[in-house]
């Protein structure tokens, strides 16, 4: 059995309807304990309030929501207060706490025992013979980097991985490193989250990312929001839809669960709604369809309006279908062709709710789609998420103000990885781009996404296994298949701010190297540093740390990476000290390399920063046809087998991808218990499942394995039947290695086909 995840609970296990706002004084009482418990009363409000408006604002380290486009010093939430004051503990993981505990004991450490002993803060090498972490000094453990990848005999058995917190600055480095080395190989979290939505906007529109931004958010007319709990995964989005039902927009939720944010919410810097007690609606529809029957539900308000404007011409904006849109007749006749009946049965909705949201569609001028892992982490996610271009096209929501597709982006600079150059599957361009602003003749054969190097981890093909960020041991799926592939290496690097899993799952050989918070400052020759990430919604700002570092010890991540990259690459003539030195030059070499960066040093210290160019905004489409493309898809079927049950991973409230701060989850009124799975009260019912009874849950893959988690507790929840929910990472062991999207490569953790059954025994 693999350790648990949460913390020990100090008191029983605890289920109670959540009938309060989103946000409010819940939020202020959840911030207040964490600053408490880190002693950070004083110095973590200042803290995110100085740093997260440095030149008029900038990004949150925790989640990729845009800031205000009004300079609004007190945009900030709950998490973002937790992710700040996480880091900015004062708590120490020193020399001292490796030498006391084996890599064996702290193996059976929960993972939230394990971040809570705080900040790393010195370089550490695995010690075999002892079984501890010891000290090693930055210079000797660059060479044992430099020699490991020295010594492939091919580039391609090192993979460099890195997670959604890693500035602009050392993302390009990282990848130009990597590229310089000889290999594409570069999986991300995304390769996780969005792939999907990447590979399905850029079919479409020639673009892989959404086209509005904070603005069009505030002009819009109807909101449609789904697969998205945002009241924890983007909890500033509250702000815009409080904002959005006061104006008269409609707003429309779509999730199997009726989240908090779907409901109502108290802002917490509005504070005469604060001290009224007074709160906002969040939605005027919610809509509960069966797990992965997002599909059928667009496609039911496409045939709502092309029947619609049979008798109404305005449903359809025929001139922007005809001036902007290839594919159109060939969707048009698959709509018609598709009958009500199926739509209902495979949606899990009712051709009256289907008809209940066309019709806020067809009566708002103008339109936004919003959405979040909720329809990405699914084998038909790409069709998915292109039937929400679909819908767009057809009342001409793109390229105009208050309307178009808006995924929602988990960390802060998911988003400025991926632009910055961390992409397995790298473009011919923006390698030619690459090659002539570096000097360098980078590969050009596609490298390994996630899942891929983890089967190669596994079966020995890749030796060298580099993270910058994250937890990769937890946020992987298959964990006792990421758990074998970590440990095959001859060499895993964590370059890291806390104490996790992926530091005692680890290769033969062993570094942790701890790096600048994004909280801290960053001293260099040239002086304090900055850094710059890329919202969700294309913005890009600078980020300045105030708070002094945790350790004299500490190196950033552009340090990190070029030091690594020294080692590695002694005949370099990339000039990686002298980029160090001072980050405005790594920013000069940006703005000739890639796409949109231009005068990148100027504008980036703009008010608010500035927006990266987005040509389908324009009506410029980067497709084969020059037009936006339709598609024509067809319907997977998602009911459940007689028997099984669809199961979703997700986050609770108290939690930040895989950092868990409590066994609590606000929202959903459960306390001290994260083994826990969401049924439907009638599928409990059905296989004699009492409520909080202990449950057996099986798994089965594409290849006919099973996986299993036994003992956990079913809570019936207001749930589609035949769907289940529970969290991740500890659900991540169901979803096995090899049950990712054929069409994006993601492992379908959304959609893990499960039996449950009464514990054995129980």
């Amino acid at each position: 059995m693999e350790p648990r995840v949460g913390p020990t609970p100090d008191a029983a296990p605890q289920v109670r309807p959540y009938h309060h706002p989103a946000a409010g004084w819940g939020a202020a009482k959840s911030v207040t304990r964490v600053l408490v418990e880190e002693r950070e009363l004083v110095d973590g409000p200042r803290a995110i309030m100085r740093m997260n408006h440095e030149n008029g604002g900038f990004d949150c380290p925790g989640c990729a929501w845009p800031d205000d486009t009004k300079g609004l010093r007190l945009d900030i939430c709950e998490n973002g207060i937790k992710h700040v004051t996480w880091e900015m503990t004062r708590k120490r993981v020193d020399r001292a706490f490796f030498a006391a505990h084996s890599v064996t004991e702290l193996a059976g450490w929960s993972d939230y025992d394990l971040e809570n002993q705080g900040r790393l803060t010195e370089p550490m090498a695995y010690d075999p013979e002892s079984d501890h972490y010891v000290p090693i000094s930055w210079k000797e453990a660059f060479e044992v980097v430099g020699a490991a990848l020295r010594g492939l005999d091919d580039p391609n058995r090192a993979s460099f991985y890195t997670s959604g917190r890693l500035g602009n600055e050392a993302t390009f480095l990282y990848q130009l490193m990597a590229r310089e080395l000889g290999t594409n190989n570069l999986p991300d979290c995304s390769n996780m989250c969005h792939e999907a939505s990447g590979r399905a906007l850029q079919a479409a529109l020639g673009t892989g990312k959404g086209t509005v931004d904070l603005r069009d958010w505030e002009s819009a007319d109807a909101l449609f929001i789904l697969g998205v709990n945002a009241a924890s995964n983007a909890p500033r989005m509250l702000t815009a839809l409080a904002e959005a039902e006061r104006r008269g927009a409609q707003i429309v939720h779509v999730n199997p669960l009726v989240e908090a944010a779907a409901t109502r919410t108290i802002v917490p810097h509005e504070f005469l709604y604060m001290a009224l007690f007074k709160s906002t609606r969040t939605s005027t529809l919610n809509l509960q369809p069966r797990i992965g029957g997002d599909m059928a539900l667009l496609r039911g308000m496409a045939k709502a309006v092309l029947e619609q404007s049979a008798s109404d011409p305005k449903a359809l904006d025929a001139t922007f279908v005809e001036r902007h849109t290839a594919g159109f007749e060939e969707y048009r006749a698959l709509c018609a062709a598709t009958p009500w009946e199926e739509l209902e049965r495979q949606s899990g909705l009712s051709r009256a709710d289907i008809l209940r949201a066309a019709r806020v569609y067809t009566e708002a001028d103008r339109s936004i789609v919003s959405w979040c892992l909720g329809l990405t982490q699914h084998e038909h996610g790409v069709d998915t998420v292109r039937e929400i271009v679909n819908l767009l096209l057809l009342r001409g929501n793109i390229g105009r103000e208050g309307a178009g597709p808006s995924p929602v982006r988990g960390h802060s600079n998911v988003q400025g990885n991926r632009t910055c150059g961390i992409d397995h599957r790298p473009t011919e361009a923006f390698l030619d781009r690459l090659a002539d602003a570096c000097g360098i003749d980078p590969p050009r054969e596609h490298g390994l996404d996630t899942v891929r190097t983890i089967q190669a981890m596994r079966d020995g093909e890749v030796k060298v296994f580099v993270a910058m960020g994250g937890n990769f041991a937890l946020a992987a799926p298959d964990t006792a298949a990421t758990y074998a592939a970590l440990r095959s290496c001859d060499l895993t690097v964590q370059v890291s701010t806390k104490l996790n899993r992926s530091h005692v799952v680890h290769g033969r050989a062993a570094l942790i190297l701890p790096c600048l918070g994004r909280t801290e400052k960053d001293h260099q020759r040239k002086g304090v540093q900055r850094t710059s990430v890329e919202d969700s919604m294309s913005m890009v700002h600078l980020s300045l740390g105030m708070k002094r570092p945790a350790s004299p010890h500490l190196l950033s991540e552009p340090a990190i990476v070029a030091g690594m990259a020294r080692a590695a690459l002694p005949d370099s003539e990339t000039p990686w000290d002298w980029y160090i030195e001072d980050y405005d030059r790594i920013r000069d070499t940006m703005a000739v390399a890639l796409d949109g960066f231009e005068d990148f040093n100027r504008r980036v210290r703009l008010p608010l920063g500035f927006r990266i160019k987005q040509p389908a905004r324009e009506l410029v489409f980067l497709t084969p046809s020059g037009r936006a493309e339709f598609s024509t898809a067809a319907l997977p079927d998602v009911v459940p087998e007689p028997g099984t049950l669809a199961l979703g991973t997700m986050r609770s409230h108290d939690q930040w991808n895989t950092t868990i701060y409590s066994d609590d989850d606000r929202y959903r009124g459960v306390k001290n218990l994260r083994t826990l799975v969401f049924m439907n009260r009638a599928d409990m019912r059905e296989r004699g499942i009492v409520d909080m009874g202990a449950v057996d849950i099986t798994s089965t893959a594409k290849d006919g394995s099973h996986r299993c988690l036994k003992g956990y507790t079913a809570v019936p929840y207001d749930i589609p039947r035949g769907c289940a929910a529970g969290y991740m990472p500890e659900m991540n062991v169901l979803c096995a290695l090899g049950d990712y999207s054929t069409q994006s490569d993601q492992p379908i953790m959304k959609h893990v086909k499960v039996t449950i059954v009464p514990a054995a025994g129980g």
